[in-house]
């Protein structure tokens, strides 16, 4: 609701009404400030509907109800993007996964806490991601409680046109303050399930969609820039304490379990067996030009150089490609055949592994 109505119906202040909602605390830290501009318009809102009302070019909103209770969580975003001048914030609030299980586990004992956590993982974390049972699940909730990670929150905002300015966890929820971009993705095919499809450069600089296991929470994809900000590369060119990748993906990579679909790829004809990998335009923006150009120049392979070389570092990384590259130009197949040899060799012998 627009809570203008509410307060004179209710005889309450603006600022009583706010703190009864999300506490004093987070009212003095996030949103008392905010509150008291002229062009800020406060809302307690579950749907977009509500939204509608509004006029748009607003250089402020504040929603004090959680993500997790909104059923139609990216239009509820888009419209408050639609109702945003560019440069214009939304602050709003959400409970990170992690602090949701410690609240359901806290008062239990422990015989307890396993069947409630094995309860809330099956109804509220696997049950939405099949699009049978997601109805059924949706149908029943009518959105409310939702299990939110941080990184899908986040992934969610940056795909409607957000971006973080401003992050605070208060008694055990993230508040947060994003500023307007740009419009959002109006992606109609985000990736949830556990089978997904990403966007990759192929050959000839066309984009591919490249066919993987769930190894990160929904919706990060969209969160490249934020971790390159906030994280720098580690060894094997891969960001450094991604927080995006869930306890069961880091299995999967180890043991490279969320790569075995890339063979849909292999036999459609868009990668081969030994190349480059496939990148985000993110990720690989930031490569040199020459090697952009000779990697678009190719397809790209299941088993990249990297294996061959265990580079650590992404200059050395650089340096691996651009040497199989040019391999490759001059003996395709001889070149091939030598990487697949020392790729298992590093493998089998040295036990190299995926990052």
């Amino acid at each position: 609701m627009i809570i203008t109505e509410f307060l004179h119906a209710q005889n309450l202040s603006k600022e009583d009404f706010i703190k009864v909602k999300i506490g004093k605390t987070a009212y003095t830290k996030v949103v008392e400030a905010s509150v008291k501009e002229r062009t800020c318009q406060v809302i307690s809102s579950f749907s977009h509907l509500t939204l509608t009302s509004l006029e748009g070019d607003l250089e402020k909103i504040i929603n004090l109800e959680r993500l997790n209770d909104i059923r139609y969580l990216n239009k509820f975003l888009e419209t408050v993007n639609s109702k945003l001048s560019v440069g214009g914030e939304f602050i709003g609030r959400f409970e990170e996964y992690n602090f949701r299980k410690l609240r359901l586990l806290h008062p239990h004992s422990k015989p307890i806490k396993y069947l409630v956590h094995s309860g809330d993982i099956i109804f509220n974390r696997v049950v939405p991601k099949f699009p049978g049972s997601k109805k059924v699940y949706f149908s029943i909730t009518r959105g409310k409680g939702r299990v939110l990670s941080k990184a899908e929150a986040f992934g969610r905002l940056y795909s409607c046109g957000f971006e973080i300015t401003e992050e605070n966890v208060i008694e055990g929820e993230t508040y947060f303050t994003v500023r307007k971009v740009k419009e959002p993705a109006y992606d109609k095919h985000p990736s949830y399930g556990p089978l997904i499809k990403l966007r990759r450069v192929g050959k000839d600089g066309k984009l591919i969609r490249v066919y993987k296991l769930r190894t990160m929470y929904p919706f990060s994809e969209y969160l490249q820039d934020y971790v390159f900000e906030k994280n720098e590369l580690q060894e094997g060119g891969k960001f450094k304490d991604d927080f995006r990748i869930s306890k069961e993906g880091r299995i999967f990579r180890k043991f490279w379990i969320d790569e075995l679909p890339m063979f849909i790829n292999f036999f459609k004809g868009e990668m081969k067996l030994i190349g480059v990998r496939p990148l985000s335009q993110q990720y690989f923006n930031l490569y040199t030009k020459e090697l952009q150009e000779k990697r678009t120049k190719t397809k790209p392979g299941l088993l990249p150089p990297f294996y061959a070389d265990m580079p650590k570092t992404l200059e050395e990384i650089i340096v691996s490609e651009l040497k199989y590259l040019d391999a490759y130009e001059k003996a395709p197949f001889k070149t091939d055949l030598r990487y697949f040899l020392l790729t298992l060799q590093n493998i089998l012998l040295r036990g190299a592994r995926s990052k």
